[in-house]
């Protein structure tokens, strides 16, 4: 099963964005449903780093709440993919500021 950009939960958020709330909710609960199913049979964990917490959605995300200084790995795709259409806007300029060290 394909958790990130899961084309029915996209076309879940496409029909909550036109105001279809009934097929936006049908559509989630039967995203739900697949992911509940596949859960044990599958590895969904998009992180590589070794960790107790692998796998374990609900205490992952709730550890990193908690301590509110980084996000999930699971979580940096999305946040940076959004941080590069930012970045476009000055034409990446943000990159040439920042120092050696950093960029790499």
């Amino acid at each position: 099963m394909i958790i990130d950009n899961n084309p029915k939960e996209k076309e879940a958020l496409e029909a909550h964005r036109r105001g279809d709330r009934s097929l936006y909710k049908k559509l989630q609960d039967e995203f739900v449903a697949e992911v509940k199913e596949s859960l044990g049979k599958e590895d969904h964990c998009s992180c590589k780093e070794p960790c107790k917490y692998h796998g374990k959605c609900i205490e992952c995300v709730a550890i990193h709440r908690a301590h509110g200084d980084h996000l999930p790995n699971c979580f940096r795709n999305i946040i940076n993919e959004r941080i590069e259409n930012l970045s476009a806007l000055t034409e990446h300029s943000f990159k040439t500021s920042l120092p050696e060290d950093v960029i790499e």
